[in-house]
């Protein structure tokens, strides 16, 4: 399939609807949730499929076709692809992490508290070895600053996770700046990089371990994803699980050796791969790198900044004001009910065939939460915001 320019895909609508099939159906807006597949991706599958159903599975085409995504992920993430394990979802990736560590008795961790759960769990569970876990409770869910994280850190601070941007509030870090702060300190960074890899310059550079999965931003198929390992970590990291696609057994015969793994990031991957899954994931990540992470983040943001303007004049809160530095922003709007019924707002939205999602904080407040990405218009702003005047 040719892909036409960003350009091209904002105005015409038949580009649009061929190259993303749900805009045709309905207006979705939460790309942060579970994005519908493009039809490049779709085809990736229909094409395993094929081949599955044929006993051929595992044929030569199908391998090159898996094993290259190493490459495209890559080129995508900025990192090596002997660097790249293919895996999700990113629960398992941070997980594989936190277990594949050697911690001390009293060393500590730093985390964010009103995190996603998949980005707490793994940390806090190392309290039962002995790890101290530490919460940063920032004034607004995700306004994770360097001298926030500088402030939690001590002799005994041994890895801080936290999240590229925030689910709910959508504050993107300063990754760079808090990566050579750690760095500088000898502290492993763990990012989990779901709202942004792929549509957002994320830089790896100061980031020792990087899990994503591919259903959001990178508009893959749930249960594909990376888990990005630099290799100057391999030795550090222990594969947390063992089996015969990472430690090498020749024949398929079960060897005593278990420290003899495969070269790269493979080793992290201990079974069979999700092999449809992977092809689905690189066919969306190809069309990406063919437009440009810079320009799909330009795309993006605009939309974004239209959002929060368009629904402030309705009279929408948006957690974070239109005068957010374009480099904490990402693809997420989040705006507060101020006292409307969620039920009632998401039955009007859904016959109005719009999509987005109502999230809630610790306090169990609701909030109307609005990601686009590029296969979004103007237009659609514009629905989004009478179809909410009208209620």
């Amino acid at each position: 399939m040719d892909i036409p320019s960003l350009d091209v895909v904002a105005r015409d609508e038949s580009v649009r609807r061929a190259l993303f099939p749900v805009t045709g159906k309905r207006i979705f807006l939460s790309h942060a949730a579970v994005a519908p597949l493009p039809a490049c991706a779709a085809e990736a599958l229909r094409w395993f499929g094929e081949k599955a159903s044929q006993d051929q599975q595992e044929t030569a085409e199908v391998w090159r076709r898996v094993l290259g995504t190493r490459a495209v992920a890559g080129r995508l993430l900025g990192c090596g692809e002997d660097e790249v394990a293919l895996l999700g979802p990113t629960a398992l990736g941070l997980n594989l992490v936190a277990d594949g560590l050697e911690w001390q008795p009293g060393d500590e961790v730093v985390y964010h508290a009103d995190d996603y759960p998949a980005n707490v769990y793994p940390w806090t569970k190392l309290a039962a070895r002995g790890v101290r876990p530490v919460a940063l409770r920032p004034d607004r869910p995700g306004e994770i600053t360097g001298e926030l994280v500088e402030a939690a850190l001590t002799p005994r601070t041994r890895l801080v996770a936290l999240a590229s941007a925030h689910f709910l509030s959508g504050f993107r870090i300063d990754t760079a700046d808090i990566g050579r702060r750690l760095q500088s300190r000898g502290i492993l960074f763990c990012l989990d990089g779901i709202q942004t890899l792929g549509a957002f310059p994320t830089p790896l550079e100061h980031v020792d371990f990087a899990c994503a999965d591919s259903h959001k931003w990178m508009l893959g198929p749930l249960g594909a994803g990376v888990v990005v390992v630099k290799r100057t970590r391999f030795a550090r990291l222990r594969p947390a699980h063992l089996g015969s696609w990472n430690v090498v057994s020749p024949n398929f015969v079960a060897q005593d050796d278990l420290e003899n793994f495969y070269e790269g990031a493979r080793r992290y991957e201990c079974g069979s791969l999700n092999v449809p899954g992977i092809l689905a994931m690189r066919a969306s990540m190809e069309m990406l790198l063919h437009w440009g992470v810079e320009a799909v983040a330009a795309r993006i943001s605009g939309l974004r900044a239209e959002a929060v303007r368009r629904l402030a004049r309705e009279g929408w809160e948006p957690v974070w004001p239109e005068d957010l530095p374009e480099r904490h922003a990402c693809g997420i709007a989040t705006f507060r009910l101020g006292g409307r019924d969620p039920q009632a707002l998401a039955r009007r939205l859904e016959e109005a065939r719009i999509s987005v999602s109502i999230r809630h904080d610790r306090a169990g407040v609701p909030h109307l939460r609005v990601s686009p990405h590029v296969a979004n218009t103007e237009e659609d702003i514009e629905l989004l915001a009478r179809t909410l005047q009208a209620g």
